[in-house]
């Protein structure tokens, strides 16, 4: 292929925000920031809400990653953690050519799913 692909960071969030959905014991996500809440105020709802993508200042070229989700009642949280980190690290590379170095993951709330 000629010619350079750039995958923009709202691109990224929103591809890592949809592999985060496809996980078992994840029910939502929640606003990460002012701009989410505000969006959700307004009745707008982005695919990326509840994910802060961000340039890795010690690693140039690849990025961090900050998930703010609801997990289901009765599910083991380490678990859902651990199994976001994976998918949504190895979708960053499949779909996205990319490199996540980090990915924290805040359990903001726990819900009947």
């Amino acid at each position: 292929m000629r010619g350079n692909v750039t995958v923009t960071e709202a691109a990224l969030a929103t591809i890592l925000a949809l592999a985060a959905h496809e996980v078992p014991g994840v029910v939502g996500m929640s606003p990460a920031g002012l701009k989410d809440t505000l969006g959700r105020i307004l009745g707008k709802h982005e695919a990326s809400e509840g994910v802060v993508v961000r340039p890795d200042p010690a690693q140039p070229g690849k990025y961090q990653a900050d998930f703010y989700v609801v997990v289901a009642f009765g599910s083991r949280i380490p678990t859902v953690v651990e199994s976001l980190a994976e998918r949504v690290s190895h979708a960053a590379r499949a779909l996205a050519g990319v490199e996540v170095s980090q990915v924290r993951v805040h359990v903001v709330g726990v819900s009947r799913a």
